[in-house]
């Protein structure tokens, strides 16, 4: 499976957001990662469905929403609305997470279920079936900039062989501290869909850094 790489715009220039979507729309990046913070699940707050809508006009390229709120289930068919093409919510933030799943599947959007960096993975285990891609948070969320979380790649390989010990076409997403010194490594343990913030917005040559994750 190809390495798909989804840049979050939570390290963009957001003076100056139109013109790194338009580089964006020139690189290689397969979708942009958007994170959305309410506050309340997160200690941060970012942007909501009018900035996602605005975003939706400036590129082709699918919107990766990842809701970082309390209760997603209020909020899963605005978003949809507004323009994400995957929509994520934390297992640990989705009471009633099956249901939250059929909902967002139900909207015509992928669907995914993020974890955080001291939830097993063995928690979704038994709604694998029902999921299009699970995130594993390789940093506490709520920040971008955090260091990358050694455990992390264990928690990769769980789910990996799980995945491919039942035959399921699920992606495995890893989100925090990823750059070139771990891309590597997170795709040999099974990862196949790598976000990265800093790394991309504050290299030198984004484009240059968005392949060097490629070809991981």
């Amino acid at each position: 499976m190809s390495i798909l790489v989804s840049p979050s715009l939570l390290s963009a220039n957001f003076l100056n957001l139109k013109a790194d979507i338009e580089m964006l729309n020139r690189s290689q990046a397969n979708w942009l990662h958007l994170d959305i913070m309410d506050g309340i699940f997160v200690p941060n707050i970012t942007f909501g469905m009018p900035v996602i809508s605005q975003i939706k006009t400036a590129t082709s390229k699918p919107l990766d929403v990842h809701l970082m709120i309390d209760k997603p289930e209020r909020y899963i068919t605005a978003f949809r609305d507004a323009g994400a093409d995957i929509l994520t919510v934390h297992l640990e933030g989705a009471i009633h997470l099956h249901r939250t799943v059929r909902q967002i599947k139900d909207t015509g959007a992928m669907a995914a279920v993020a974890v955080n960096p001291h939830t097993s993975v063995e928690l979704l285990f038994d709604i694998l079936e029902e999921l299009d891609m699970v995130l594993i948070m390789s940093v506490n969320p709520g920040f971008g900039g955090q260091k990358f979380i050694e455990r992390s790649y264990d928690k990769i390989k769980k789910l990996s062989n799980e995945i491919n010990s039942r035959s399921l076409n699920v992606k495995i997403q890893v989100d925090g501290g990823v750059d070139n010194t771990n891309s590597a490594k997170l795709v040999q343990c099974g990862a196949n869909v790598l976000v990265a913030g800093n790394y991309v917005f504050k290299s030198p040559n984004p484009e240059e850094a968005i392949i060097s994750l490629k070809n991981a």
